[in-house]
């Protein structure tokens, strides 16, 4: 006769197993848009798994499918440790705290939680994934003996790395930081994708033999070491498939131990709720020490603001992120290609000029407090001085670095200064149209989810962005056409250098006369501006 679930003797693990299919179906009743948007990825995650288990199978004796599958399952392992840190909100169970009342044991509870973390895509597709893996590498009867053992153990470190990076980080995903990694995980997905392009390039130019250093490397390294200890034993070198085998089997231990002693910490010491008290000391010589490097009076009060919002709001600061990010990818990778042009350079200056545009949407429902200091031009040209200087303060260092690097890697010397001066007069043409557009066609920024436009304003961001991207081009021809006509001129490239010179004064004249043409607008649209920015 079985024990009772509440007694000493009862499993908890099928509770946990049955909570988790719960939370699933209850999910999934919620909505039908949410049933669909399931369905729909689960038949898109699994097409994709069939198709790399053909593609994997079809590897089997290339003299490189053990350097290609080790790789493989190292990229899945990544994934699995930093995807619980972008997305916390995604499986309610990883969350332990909810679990801290219970009077539950740390090690019965990570057995529970463990097998619960096999149900779901996530699993079913890292499954598949080993599964090809193995069979791509797999020869002869004692290689297939240790791949039992090498999908299961594998498909266990992933799993137990996932909830122990999850259990040890749970306060910081559940705070405002944590929100803050989840609206930045888009720009993970975005420097991903340049990576693997970057390195599908390389590897169609000179083949698969180019990861064989790395897939050595990456064999002793759990749990690609499960793999790559089948791949030793179909050459017949049992004792080094003995000892990566044994390497997997020692991680995963150790993840379950260090899970353990996670959670064990995390269910019986306070969290720091009410440790705060010496936080606003620290604000305020904070708020001193910045103060003290910025212009006084109104002018320097703006700009710290701006610069708070840059580091503060979670919107604010994945834009910035995102547009740094980008701004350096894409003249640096081009460059690396050796199919990349230092005129590619400019592109940082015109990824971080998009963020003058729509300055006091990032308000939102505060922009209320701003208005309030705005009584005539004069203010709320000093608003957008404002702004606009606490945005030069990133840029302009920033895109003289991103050319120089990109210069760098070229070896085009003679061309930094021309390209510096675009760059300068690219900004400012940008500055100038973001301020006017700003106060022409403001739109809201929602606070929460992913969304970067309220709904029914979509057009009002296309206009906005778009049509001053526009604007901002016509403006920096008279630069561009001097740049030109120099590199085209005979001895024209001995005055490339006035480039420099010529696109920073440009550069700094249109913001000032954008400026001052915006400001008038703006202190007239206060309201209209106002209601526009607060719908989010």
């Amino acid at each position: 006769m079985s024990a009772p679930t509440g007694s000493p003797g009862a499993s908890i693990t099928p509770v946990v197993v049955r909570l988790k299919l719960s939370l699933l179906r209850n999910g999934l009743r919620q909505s039908a848009g949410r049933r669909a948007a399931y369905v729909a990825s689960a038949v898109l995650v699994l097409l994709f798994a069939a198709l790399q288990l053909i593609g994997l199978i079809a590897l089997r004796d290339n003299a490189h499918a053990g350097s290609v599958t080790v790789l493989l399952v190292g990229v899945l392992a990544l994934g699995w440790a930093v995807m619980p840190l972008f997305f916390p909100s995604g499986d309610e169970t990883l969350d332990p705290t909810r679990l801290v009342m219970l009077p539950l044991r740390p090690r019965p509870l990570v057995r529970a939680l463990l097998l619960a973390s096999l149900v779901g895509i996530g699993p079913l597709f890292t499954l598949c994934m080993l599964i090809g893996s193995v069979v791509a590498v797999a020869h002869g009867v004692a290689a297939y003996v240790v791949s039992v053992l090498a999908v299961p153990l594998g498909l266990l470190v992933c799993v137990a790395l996932a909830r122990a990076v999850a259990t040890a980080n749970i306060r910081l995903l559940t705070s405002r930081r944590g929100r803050d990694l989840a609206v930045l995980s888009g720009l993970v997905i975005a420097i991903g994708a340049q990576v693997v392009n970057f390195g599908a390039q390389r590897l169609g130019s000179a083949g698969l033999g180019q990861l064989d250093p790395f897939g050595d490397v990456l064999s002793w390294v759990p749990p690609s070491s499960a793999v790559g200890a089948v791949d030793a034993v179909s050459e017949g070198s049992y004792g080094v498939g003995a000892a990566r085998l044994a390497l997997s089997a020692l991680a995963l231990a150790g993840l379950l131990f260090f899970w353990s002693r996670s959670l064990t910490r995390l269910m019986t010491s306070p969290d720091g709720s009410t440790l705060q008290a010496a936080e606003p000391a620290r604000d305020r010589t904070r708020s001193a020490g910045l103060g003290r490097l910025l212009p006084p009076g109104r002018t320097g009060t703006i700009m710290e603001r701006s610069l708070r919002y840059v580091w503060r709001d979670p919107k604010t600061k994945a834009a910035w992120v995102t547009s740094l990010a980008i701004g350096l990818i894409v003249p640096v990778f081009n460059a690396l290609q050796g199919t990349g042009s230092v005129y590619f350079a400019c592109f940082a200056s015109g990824m971080l000029g998009i963020l003058m545009y729509n300055q006091f949407g990032q308000d939102t429902s505060a922009f209320w407090m701003v208005a309030m200091t705005i009584a005539s031009s004069r203010d709320a040209y000093v608003e957008l001085r404002g702004r606009a200087l606490a945005l030069l303060v990133i840029t302009l260092p920033y895109a003289t670095l991103v050319t120089v690097l990109t210069t760098a890697l070229l070896g085009d010397w003679p061309a930094l200064p021309e390209v510096l001066g675009l760059s300068f007069a690219l900004l400012g043409a940008m500055l100038a149209t973001g301020a006017w557009s700003s106060a022409r066609f403001p739109y809201s920024i929602p606070q929460e989810g992913y969304k970067n436009v309220a709904p029914g304003q979509a057009g009002l961001a296309w206009i906005s962005i778009f049509g001053g991207m526009v604007a901002a081009a016509l403006l920096c021809v008279p630069v561009i056409a001097l740049t030109i006509w120099l590199n085209v001129t005979a001895n024209g490239d001995d005055w490339t250098w006035l480039l420099l010179p010529l696109g920073t004064a440009y550069g700094a004249g249109t913001t000032f006369l954008g400026l001052r043409l915006a400001a008038p607008r703006t202190a007239a649209r206060l309201p209209e501006i106002l209601t526009a920015v607060s719908k989010g």
